[in-house]
């Protein structure tokens, strides 16, 4: 395990690099034997010095929901990452130069609790009467991090999306929220367009099959730390399409047919 010192060293690093917009190295180079407890560790000493300077949890995201995901990090559970109220952006919002390193945008399903969930043993239905709606959504993904270390070419892993708050950066829900038991989440899609030009399709199957599921594994990892998910948090599912790079000057639009559409622009 990391000592105490190297925790707090990663944390403050990370804090650093979203501040000065300059990016840090790959902590699973300078530390080889680094795993999954470490990095969300690292996480959560990060989110401890952001509510020490006065922001609020709000909910969490889950990732790499997806199989071919999973795949690439050679991991077979999801990741989860802590929500905070300056990460909210609103739908239709234009987005400054410089408010990110590179961004990056995926669809998603926002769940809306009215109820809290405190694992072990949450179960999907636990999850669908606990929840108040659900809501499309779209989380801008950043990465404090490098993606590519440009000595040895090699690639982050896991525990460095963990350590990075699993890449989250921001979110915005927009459209037609709706009741959980009113529809079959498996079909709500969306159609992503950048510029007017079509660039993924997706659809709430490939999050785990239901995306529901994720939201139970979350409440059950949680139980872990003796944390949980609060009445009044958001819960981002997981994305059901590939991020898409979002560039200075463009749009993106995430079209949810029957549920409205969210969209935000890059400055």
């Amino acid at each position: 395990m990391l000592s105490e010192h190297h925790i707090e060293n990663a944390a403050e690093r990370l804090d650093q690099a979203e501040r000065t917009l300059k990016q840090i190295g790959l902590l699973s180079l300078e530390h080889p034997g680094m795993d999954m407890n470490d990095a969300y560790a690292v996480q959560a000493a990060w989110v401890k010095r952001k509510v020490s300077k006065g922001h609020k949890v709000i909910g969490w995201k889950i990732g790499l929901t997806s199989k071919a995901m999973q795949n690439a990090l050679n991991i077979n559970i999801p990741d989860s990452g802590v929500l905070l109220e300056d990460m909210v952006l609103e739908e239709g919002a234009t987005v400054p130069a410089g408010r990110f390193i590179q961004p990056r945008v995926e669809a998603e399903i926002a769940f809306a609790m009215k109820a809290p969930l405190k694992g072990p043993g949450i179960t999907v239905l636990d999850v669908l009467n606990a929840t108040d709606y659900v809501i499309p959504a779209l989380e801008v993904l950043d990465t404090r991090i490098v993606r590519v270390d440009p000595q040895t070419n090699k690639t982050r892993t896991v525990v460095d999306t963990i350590s990075d708050n699993a890449a989250n950066a921001g979110v915005v829900t927009g459209g037609k929220a709706s009741r959980p038991d009113g529809i079959d989440m498996r079909w709500m899609g969306a159609i992503v367009s950048r510029n007017a030009e079509v660039v993924e399709t997706g659809l709430g199957a490939g999050v785990l099959n239901q995306p529901a599921r994720g939201i139970a594994w979350l409440a059950n990892r949680l139980a872990q730390y003796g944390d949980g998910i609060e009445a009044g948090h958001i819960v981002l599912a997981g994305s059901f399409i590939r991020p898409i790079e979002a560039r200075h000057g463009d749009t993106i639009v995430g079209d949810f047919g029957p549920y409205g559409t969210v969209s935000l622009f890059f400055a």
